[in-house]
């Protein structure tokens, strides 16, 4: 019978050479992965359960049943009720929730150090041993209505959702993650029953933890509370030797959105980069430097000198495969087409001369100071362990990642910002005026 398999991965010093952390992986024999990091002088836990499937997973007729099943599992095991659930985390002070992503779904908690045995209790009765009632699948049906108009009257969603869709099309990234209102009408409890089964299996499913814990302790806990339903049971099939992934590229093209408001909401675009992109690291700086605070160039030139929007800002997504990169502004109808100009200028400026030396430094700084500083929080680290091992192929000590980002140059910069800008434009834009 084969046994499970634990690592050091890596281990944090403090500057007097003191242990401050160490992070640990056990692969049991089904192919579940548990990932900790022990967090010196840390008093509560954070627990996320990653599943390796989200909404880029679903067929056409599938649309939003990821998010679908996310809102059912809490909706009751044959050990808990809904009521139950909510109990459990509330009579310890606890917070438990989740999110579904285009490439994952996660439910995760955060407890004191004594309560981590009932969060897992809890996390592991869900995942596992949902009843998934039909009852409970109509009434959740309108709640996920009632989710979706709301994002309607959101512009900033809209328009997000809009860019995606110009980007990818009609395929799975380029669909909204919680689906349609005529795609979850039509989705039965067998549908979402049969996406369960074959999506949420052991060796999809990363349990991350981080804070006051000890990792033995923890990888105990797991096994009794996965294995309660006979969902442990057997032993995974090596993992087939993955070939190079072919690079899907976002089509350029412009969308828009009639909406009565007083705002026009607007994102600009271009192809990115995958989450494996070596250059992502440069990306990194040059989204800090370009967009990412009050002293970046889009907001210093786009509402500090010319008035043009109160909200101006740069992102990067990554996905397996795909990549975004892009800006996202809010302006009054009659600013848009010199909101439009000012930002293309600025990115034709980048892709020219690239950033300024101090600009890097800027950049570097920025996203140094926000990884180390988000890294004290325990729900931070625990999205680091369990996002690091599910989707990407290495998971680097802090310092590594921060070294990483230190030495990027301005010559990277430029060189990535030349290829990125020169892609074809995609463009969304929603609010009163919709035509230019």
């Amino acid at each position: 019978m084969p046994r499970p398999i634990t690592r050091t991965l890596h281990t944090e010093r403090g500057r007097d050479g003191q242990v401050t952390g160490r992070t640990r992986r056990t692969t049991l024999p089904s192919g579940l992965r548990i990932v900790t990091e022990e967090m010196t002088g840390a008093r509560s836990a954070s627990i996320g359960v990653w599943v390796g499937a989200g909404s880029r997973d679903e067929s056409p007729t599938l649309h939003g049943c990821s998010h679908f099943l996310e809102h059912l599992l809490f909706k009751g095991t044959a050990e808990r009720s809904a009521l139950d659930i909510s109990v459990a985390m509330d009579a310890v002070g606890g917070e438990l929730n989740a999110f579904t992503a285009k490439e994952y779904t996660v439910f995760h908690a955060r407890v004191l150090e004594e309560d981590l045995p009932l969060a897992v209790d809890v996390l592991g009765d869900m995942v596992t041993g949902s009843l998934l009632l039909a009852e409970d699948v109509e009434a959740e049906r309108e709640v996920i209505l009632d989710e979706i108009a709301m994002h309607e009257d959101d512009p900033d969603d809209v328009v997000h959702d809009l860019f995606a869709a110009a980007a990818w099309g009609d395929s799975p990234l380029g669909r909204r993650i919680a689906g349609t209102t005529e795609s979850i009408a039509g989705l039965t409890r067998e549908q979402i029953r049969r996406f369960h089964g074959r999506h949420y299996r052991p060796d999809r499913i990363v349990v991350a933890a981080a804070g006051a814990l000890d990792h033995g302790a923890v990888v105990r806990q797991v096994r009794r509370a996965f294995g309660r339903h006979g969902f442990l049971d057997g032993t995974a099939a090596p993992l087939p030797v993955e070939s190079t992934t072919r690079v899907r590229r976002a089509h350029g093209g412009e969308v828009a959105a009639q909406r009565p408001l007083e705002q026009v909401n607007v994102v600009l675009g271009v192809n990115g980069l995958t989450r494996t992109d070596d250059r992502r690291y440069a990306l990194g700086v040059l989204n800090a430097a370009l967009g990412g605070g009050t002293s970046s160039r889009l907001f210093q030139e786009v509402r500090e000198r010319r008035g043009l929007a109160y909200s101006v800002y740069s992102f990067a997504h990554h996905y397996r495969d795909a990549g975004l990169v892009g800006v996202s502004v809010g302006c009054l109808p009659a600013k848009l087409d010199d909101v439009l100009g000012t930002v293309r200028a600025e990115l034709a400026r980048v892709a020219r001369d690239g950033l300024r030396e101090e600009e890097v430094r800027w950049g570097q700084g920025q996203l140094r100071g926000g990884l180390v500083l988000g890294l004290e929080d325990p729900g931070a680290r625990m999205s680091r362990l369990g996002k690091g091992e599910l989707v990407y192929a290495e998971l680097l000590p802090i310092d590594e990642v921060v070294r990483r980002v230190e030495a990027v140059t301005p010559d990277d910069v430029r060189r990535l910002a030349a290829t990125l800008f020169a892609r074809p434009e995609i463009l969304a834009v929603v609010g009163p005026r919709v035509r230019r």
